[in-house]
């Protein structure tokens, strides 16, 4: 027969397990979530000589057992990425129009995380 604590040590090791799992597949979310963002900016953003297009890239942030955090930027043409997502004057007067590819990919990003977390986790 088993006691309260034999009992207590298996509802333990299960969560546990259940806890590793879901960080596992919380972070497989995070990474797959911050490749989508960066090919979705890449292939919407301005293209003039494709430079800026090219430069967006995912690095990982910061990393613990139970988190991830990934970093979708613009590698060496991060000055422009503001006046290309929202416009800006121009030098003789009048405006250069924002072409919006930095926020709609976040929101995307957003909700694809929130349905791969609940799918991994089902």
């Amino acid at each position: 027969m088993a006691s309260v604590d034999d009992l207590a040590n298996l509802v333990m090791d299960g969560l546990r397990e259940y806890s590793e799992l879901a960080d596992t597949a919380m972070k497989k979310a995070v990474r797959k979530t911050a490749a989508s963002v960066k090919k979705e900016i890449s292939e919407n953003a301005p293209k003039r000589t494709g430079r800026y297009a090219k430069s967006w890239t995912a690095k990982k942030t910061k990393e613990n057992s139970h988190s991830l955090e990934m970093t979708v930027h613009s590698k060496d043409r991060y000055q422009i990425a503001h006046l290309l997502e929202h416009g800006h004057a121009k030098r003789n007067g009048g405006r250069v129009e924002g072409k919006p590819h930095i926020a709609p990919a976040e929101e995307n990003g957003a909700d694809l995380l929130e349905s791969l977390i609940r799918k991994e986790l089902k």
